[in-house]
């Protein structure tokens, strides 16, 4: 699962955002895989700056419960939390299923096409069993249903508090090509909005939140070392 930290450094950004964001997304990634020790020597010499805006970012993630920091052992990458994860996913799953419901009125033609064509992409993506683009477009999928109901500060909210629980969901990408159920129940939520029908749209999206449910124990099967005990 691991590989070379990557991302492409924002000229017109700050260093400081731009390594935060690199290592956050790394992690969730799992190219900087649960109970990995990293130091601050390695970081600078893998991203290419100073040591300040890595400890500054090692700070930031620690609060974010990605990293663990002790005196004897330093810095790890934080164990994926099963508790932690399946209480973001009943806070994602509460939020979103209000939201969805609004989605059927509130959702503009745009924003129905937008997802459609997110759906035609996921498919692409998965006949070509890229699973890290996958993720972002399922990630994009829920996003613009949020921000086109005008729940900015949700989605805000959502991406603080559900970082445990995206890194099961991305394991179970990266473990289990089988896709089908995932673009099947994107496409049935599309269907709900576009037919103005709250009642399905929750139910398909609560029965899609919920695979994780199913599935967490697989993962935690094939990965035992990437979980809390």
């Amino acid at each position: 699962m691991a590989a070379p930290i990557t991302a492409s450094k924002d000229k017109k950004g700050l260093i400081r955002d731009y390594v935060y964001e690199t290592l956050k997304k790394n992690i969730m990634e799992l190219r900087l895989e649960p109970g990995r020790q990293i130091s601050e020597k390695d970081l600078v010499e893998m991203l290419d700056v100073s040591r300040t805006p890595i400890r500054e970012a090692l700070v930031r993630l620690t609060q974010e419960e990605l990293i663990e920091t002790t005196p004897q052992k330093g810095s790890v990458i934080s164990l994926i939390d099963l508790e932690h994860a399946e209480e973001s996913r009943f806070l994602r799953e509460t939020l979103e299923s209000a939201i969805v419901r609004e989605a059927c009125d509130k959702l503009s033609g745009e924003n129905v096409l937008h997802l459609q064509h997110l759906v035609s992409l996921q498919e692409l993506s998965a006949s070509e069993e890229n699973y890290e683009r996958l993720f972002e477009l399922d990630e994009e999928f829920h996003r613009t249903i949020i921000l086109g109901c005008g729940r900015v500060r949700t989605w805000g909210l959502i991406q603080q508090v559900t970082t445990h629980y995206n890194r099961i969901r991305y394991l179970r990408l990266a473990a289990n090509h089988d896709w089908r159920v995932i673009l099947s129940q994107h496409q049935d939520i599309v269907q709900a909005i576009k037919e103005k029908d709250p009642d399905a749209a929750e139910r398909v999206l609560r029965e899609h939140l919920k695979r994780v449910v199913v599935e967490k124990e697989e993962l935690v099967r094939m990965h035992p070392s990437y979980f809390k005990v």
